[in-house]
């Protein structure tokens, strides 16, 4: 009998087929005891597995690239911890296997993060998949992950680990639902780079049973259990009316009457470039520039190779522009040069531009990479800084940027809500906001953007961040200077629709989604758009603004 279950829809598209589960994570290593004279052996067997998942966390992210590649080099950070490997000497040294004295660890490390807040417990999915793998390959037991199979099918777990999710093979995966995470979260961003159809924080997805078959719809949330044959073929055939859409929608992003919104690639690094070219970017709105930090927390990397890294990217745009985001460490990006170890609550202290201020031998380093590798090539490039909280922090990354000899565009990310809610101040110092809906949200809602029982705080419809979204944008308006939004909100194509009514001026976004929303934009007025947004911030609920534009939209 068709049951319809509601989750939050995170990357387009509709999959159907049948149930496959993730691997069973590994099981509790007994508690045994090692004579005396094999302390150092186990030591080294530890040392040897926990540097083997680094290496191999390390690989899988070179091979994915982009997003990914930040992401599981910071799960490799982890891996490589040093309180967490001096913890498992310790406890090898009293007479633990090594297996047992990963497993004891983590669990202390885990119980640790998990009461240091609501942002840094969100990590703790990524913790336990670090362990798991440490602790399967000292058992020699298969590593937890995905099932082998050689049909295609839809992938069900309580949760994707990174290193899970960036190296999906899409023509295995149909698409994926997830019990946990947030539309926001690694492994939602990481759908939408793949472009695989994806549901999260979708209750009881776990217990459905293996090989049941299922229809998932990445657009609405919905997934369609036992779906009968007309469910089917209405989705087929909407699926198929979206690809000739998509088909037919090129050139630069504009409305039916011909205002223009500019279509931007989010990109994590170099590898991100081919893929957004070939979606039609028309640049880049946010270049993250971590992953060239990532490879060594212990210290920043040169300035040529900085230099090399920024300019691939660059050249990819001739006549485009790439907006640069200045490296954003903390929170969940330590880095040991940078930010500090001993916070209690590392999302809301010294991270992005803070720390940077804090070491403006680092920043003053980037800024003058950035401007060496823009040096003679024909590309507007725009430099913004993250986390920057009032007109004081612009004032300081501008003075920066100046002082570095950076004659490209410096603006602010809005990323903490007394930003948007003091814009036009803010604007008195930079030249340009980019709003990033994902923390805006985080900071809004008081949501960690990596907790499942908090999705709907961190949904993008929300009213109030709509109306963060229109004071910010009604400032730049009246500043005579422009505001994108560079968040994940952007890949919605209809709420694409409502940014560009609430006056945002550019759309970035990952490169899998550009399509959808040059589409859906194509289809509406900018009169249409305002109406919408109108319609939207007039609702006290997420649910409700979406119903409300759809109806607007929908001619009804």
């Amino acid at each position: 009998m068709e049951t319809t279950l509601q989750g939050v829809g995170v990357s387009h598209g509709v999959a159907i087929g049948e149930v496959r589960h993730m691997g069973t994570a590994v099981l509790e290593p007994p508690a045994k005891q090692i004579a005396s004279g094999d302390t150092a052996r186990e030591q080294g067997r530890a040392r040897q597995a926990v540097e083997a998942v680094a290496a191999d966390l390390k690989a899988r992210g070179n091979l994915a690239g982009g997003e990914a590649q930040a992401v599981l080099e910071a799960q490799a950070l982890m891996a490589l911890d040093p309180e967490l490997i001096a913890d498992v000497d310790r406890r090898i040294a009293v007479g633990s296997t090594a297996e047992r004295a990963v497993y004891d660890a983590f669990a202390s490390y885990r119980a640790l993060l998990a009461s240091a807040g609501e942002y840094l417990a969100g990590r703790v999915a990524d913790l336990d998949d670090v362990r798991n793998r440490i602790v399967a390959r000292l058992l020699g037991v298969p590593m937890p992950g995905v099932p082998d199979s050689d049909e295609p099918y839809v992938l069900i777990a309580r949760d994707l680990a990174p290193a899970d999710t960036a190296l999906l093979d899409p023509a295995l995966v149909l698409g994926f639902v997830t019990e946990e995470g947030g539309p926001t979260s690694h492994s939602a961003i990481l759908a939408r780079a793949l472009g695989v159809p994806a549901v999260v924080a979708l209750p009881g997805a776990c217990e459905l049973a293996e090989g049941t078959v299922i229809a998932v719809d990445g657009s609405t949330g919905e997934v369609f259990v036992e779906p009968g044959e007309e469910k089917v073929a209405s989705l087929t055939a909407a699926a198929e009316e979206r690809k000739a859409a998509l088909a037919a929608a090129s050139g630069p992003g504009a409305t039916s009457d011909g205002h223009k919104v500019p279509l931007l690639a989010n990109v994590g690094g170099p590898a991100d470039v081919p893929a957004a070219v070939a979606a039609g970017a028309e640049g880049v709105g946010l270049f993250r520039t971590e992953f060239l930090f990532l490879d060594d927390s212990a210290q920043a990397p040169s300035e040529e190779k900085q230099v090399e890294a920024y300019r691939q990217v660059l050249e990819a745009f001739p006549g485009g522009r790439v907006v640069v985001r200045v490296l954003d460490a903390g929170a969940d990006k330590p880095l040991d040069f940078l930010t500090p170890a001993d916070e209690p609550n590392p999302a809301l202290g010294v991270r992005g531009l803070r720390a940077l201020l804090d070491h403006p031998e680092v920043l003053r380093g980037q800024l003058r990479a950035l401007a060496a590798a823009a040096a003679g090539l024909p590309v507007y490039l725009e430099v913004m800084a993250p986390m920057v909280a009032d007109r004081q922090d612009a004032r300081a990354f501008a003075d920066a940027c100046r002082e570095a000899g950076l004659t490209a565009k410096f603006g602010a990310m809005v990323e903490i809500p007394s930003a948007a809610l003091r814009a036009r101040s803010v604007l008195q110092e930079v030249e340009f906001l980019s709003l990033g809906t994902n923390d805006l949200a985080q900071y809004t809602f008081a949501a960690d953007r990596q907790v499942g029982a908090v999705a709907r705080l961190q949904d993008p419809w929300q009213p109030a961040l709509l109306d963060l979204v229109a004071l910010a944008a009604d400032a730049a308006k009246a500043e005579g200077k422009s505001c994108g939004v560079c968040g994940e909100a952007a890949a919605d194509p209809l709420l694409a629709c409502v940014l560009t009514g609430l006056g945002v001026t550019s759309l970035s976004m990952g490169a899998a989604s550009i399509p959808y929303v040059r589409a859906t934009l194509a289809k509406y007025t900018l009169a249409q758009c305002e109406r919408a947004a109108a319609a939207a911030r007039a609702t006290d609920s997420a649910d409700e603004a979406r119903r409300a534009v759809q109806a607007v939209l929908s001619g009804e």
